[in-house]
């Protein structure tokens, strides 16, 4: 798998993205480094080898979707993004829906 790996200072994030096996901790090791992303640059750095990038895609490495998107982003891989993070349903659900506008909630009759 393709993903980001933090490192750096607090309320200064820097990653590296790294090839690692899926199961493994993002803070332990990892096969190679193809690059990094410095969210917080002004402009944002992101620096990809492009090259090794598509050696690992052609051996079956899948990348995160916030990899995918800083591929896509950078011109390394073609397609459309994907969306990163899920939208959180049990917010949507716990939402009542307000009455229509002009109408009064009636009580139920005795």
């Amino acid at each position: 798998m393709i993903r980001l790996f933090r490192f750096g200072n607090k309320n200064n994030p820097t990653f590296r993205i790294a090839v690692s096996p899926k199961h493994k901790d993002t803070h332990g090791n990892y096969i190679e480094s193809v690059g990094h992303y410095i969210p917080k640059a002004n402009p944002k750095i992101i620096q990809i080898n492009a090259e090794r990038v598509k050696y690992w895609l052609d051996h079956g490495a899948q990348p995160s979707a916030t990899v995918h998107n800083l591929l896509v982003s950078q011109g390394v891989i073609s397609g459309p993004k994907v969306r990163a993070f899920a939208q959180k349903r049990a917010e949507e659900e716990a939402k009542p829906e307000a009455p229509a506008a002009g109408t009064v909630a009636q009580e139920p009759a005795k």
